[in-house]
C-alpha cells in the first residue's frame, strides 16, 4: 500500500454559511436519483434528509408509477418521473443534473440496464455527486474503476459489504493478512488501511460506514465518533447520503462534507435513540432530529 503520510483530522468541517437574505437557489438544489417499485422509501428519505439539514430545493428521480407515492410522503420534494425508455430518460436525467448543484444516487435504484444508464451518465459529469446503495454495487459490477469517465468529484458511502464488493477494483495490498473481495475486518486500522486504500485507487472521499466511520480522501482521515445502535436500521444510510448531499450544494468539499455530514447523521441518531429509544427509532425521527444536531456544530 501506498506509504504516504496520513493528515488526521479530529473535528468535522463546519456548517456551511446561511445569510439571512438567501432564498431557495442560495441554499443547494440537490437531485436525488433512485427508486423503484419495491423501494420508493429510500430516496424520500434521502431526499427529506438533505431538506432538514437546508437544502433549497430537493428533485427525486423515479419511475412515473411511484412518484405520486412519494410526493405524498413528503410534498416538500420535487419529482421527475422515468417512463422506463432508456432513450427518452437518460436526457431527462442529464438535463436535471446540469441544473442541480450536486447528485445523489443509489438509495433504492436497483441493478438495471436503465440504472447503470443512469450512473454512467451521473459520473461523467463535472459535478459533485454521492454514490450510495445500489450505485455502489453497479460500480463494483464494472470489474474495472471507470477512471477515464469519471468526471464527478464523488463521495463513496459503502458498509463494510459494499466496500467487499468495491474492493475486487482494488489492487492488491498487504492489509494485516486482507486480501481484495475479503471480509472487511472490524479493527480500526485496517479499516483506515482499506478506507485510505480505495480513496486514493478511485481518485475520490470513501465513508466506511460502521461504529466510528471511516472518512478519508486519501491524505486526510477522519474517525467520527458519533451515533449509536439507533442507527443499525434501515433507511439510515438513505439520510446520511441525503445529508452530505446538502452539504455539497451548498459548496462544500466532498472531504469536509463527508465529515460533517457523517458527525451530524451520528448525532441525530444519538437524540432520536434517546428520545425514543434505540431499538425503537424510524428513519424519518432521525430526520427529525437533525436541526438539534446542528445546534451542536
Amino acid at each position: 500500500m501506498d506509504t504516504a503520510p496520513i493528515e488526521r483530522i479530529s473535528r468535522p468541517a463546519s456548517l456551511p454559511d446561511r445569510p439571512a437574505q438567501g432564498h431557495k437557489g442560495t441554499f443547494g438544489r440537490v437531485l436525488i436519483i433512485g427508486g423503484h417499485e419495491e423501494m420508493i422509501g429510500a430516496p424520500v428519505l434521502a431526499g427529506m434528509a438533505a431538506l432538514r439539514l437546508g437544502a433549497g430545493l430537493v428533485q427525486i428521480v423515479v419511475p412515473r408509477s411511484i412518484l405520486p407515492a412519494a410526493l405524498t410522503i413528503c410534498p416538500e420534494l420535487i419529482g421527475l418521473g422515468l417512463s422506463g425508455d432508456v432513450k427518452l430518460d437518460i436526457p431527462r436525467i442529464a438535463e436535471a443534473a446540469e441544473a442541480a448543484d450536486a447528485i445523489v444516487i443509489g438509495p433504492g435504484l436497483g441493478k438495471s440496464d436503465s440504472a447503470r444508464g443512469m450512473l454512467k451518465t451521473v459520473v461523467g459529469l463535472y459535478k459533485p455527486i454521492v454514490i450510495d446503495a445500489d450505485g455502489l454495487n453497479l460500480l463494483a459490477a464494472l470489474k474495472r474503476w471507470p477512471g477515464a469517465t469519471f468526471h464527478a468529484k464523488a463521495v463513496l458511502t459503502p458498509h463494510p459489504m459494499e466496500m467487499r464488493r468495491l474492493s475486487m477494483l482494488l489492487p492488491p495490498a498487504d492489509v494485516g493478512g486482507w486480501a481484495s473481495g475479503g471480509k472487511i475486518p472490524g479493527d480500526e486500522a485496517a479499516r483506515e488501511s482499506i478506507a485510505m486504500l480505495a480513496a486514493r485507487t478511485f481518485g475520490q472521499t470513501i465513508i466506511l460506514k460502521g461504529h466510528q466511520s471511516v472518512v478519508t480522501d486519501g491524505i486526510k482521515l477522519y474517525v467520527n465518533h458519533t451515533g449509536d445502535s439507533t442507527l443499525a436500521k434501515a433507511g439510515s444510510g438513505d439520510i446520511l447520503s441525503g445529508m452530505i448531499g446538502c452539504l455539497l450544494a451548498q459548496g462544500l468539499e466532498p472531504f469536509a462534507a463527508a465529515t460533517l455530514g457523517a458527525h451530524l447523521h451520528g448525532r441525530a441518531g444519538e437524540l432520536a435513540g434517546a428520545k425514543f429509544g434505540q431499538r425503537s427509532a424510524l428513519g424519518r425521527e432521525v430526520i427529525g432530529e437533525i436541526g438539534e444536531a446542528i445546534k451542536g456544530v
